[in-house]
């Protein structure tokens, strides 16, 4: 789990990118397979997002430039 949570945008822009190329040269894809892939893309990029902005936050309150009051 560690490793997913330290790539985590590098793992998304991987899965976003083998959904496009799969849709794009499978044939016969029904429609509804392609956006259904394409929402849980768009749903784990909201997660993805909220990753990273812990990690950002936290690093920010770990640096002693920054007082913790200045994160928020």
């Amino acid at each position: 789990m560690g490793f997913i949570q330290a790539h985590s945008a590098r793992l998304y822009a991987i899965v976003a990118a083998a959904v496009a190329l799969v849709a794009h040269y499978v044939d016969g894809l029904p429609q509804a397979l392609i956006l259904g892939l394409a929402a849980a893309v768009l749903g784990t990029g909201e997660v993805v997002q909220r990753v990273e902005d812990a990690k950002t936050k936290a690093a920010a309150v770990a640096s002693p430039a920054l007082p913790p009051e200045a994160v928020e």
